[in-house]
């Protein structure tokens, strides 16, 4: 039985890890890291309860898939649990998208969810140099 239940514990998880974004902890430690070295960060307000949030999360998940060669860093900040960084950014609620080049803030957007515009936000930062 047990290899049976492996073999189900991983059939269950794949949707799982097909549904994650590539995103990593917001700290001002790694954000100024990457600001140093001119990368394209786009940092994520956001909270899990947010459906507005949620249809972000898929856009950028369709933007990753569209445009692999795009080296975008994305930097979740929780709403609910760091204010500070919320702060910081001037998020005046979840779903703030901020998009950086470097120290150069590129764009800023509250509760965007069309992918036309949020494709060309990135696009345009991945041009910017």
């Amino acid at each position: 039985m047990k290899p049976m239940f492996f073999a189900l514990l991983l059939a269950l998880s794949l949707p799982w890890t097909a549904w994650a974004l590539d995103k990593e902890p917001f700290s001002p430690e790694r954000f100024a890291a990457l600001q140093a070295e001119n990368h394209l960060v786009l940092i994520d307000i956001s909270a899990p309860w947010c459906s507005t949030c949620a249809k972000q999360r898929e856009v950028l998940k369709a933007y990753r898939a569209a445009h692999p060669e795009v080296a975008l860093h994305i930097l979740d900040v929780d709403f609910d649990n760091d204010k500070e960084a919320v702060k910081r950014f001037r998020a005046p609620r979840q779903s703030t998208l901020l998009l950086y080049r470097g120290e150069e803030q590129l764009w800023f957007s509250v509760a965007e969810t069309r992918k036309d515009a949020i494709f060309a936000a990135l696009n345009q930062g991945a041009n910017a140099r």
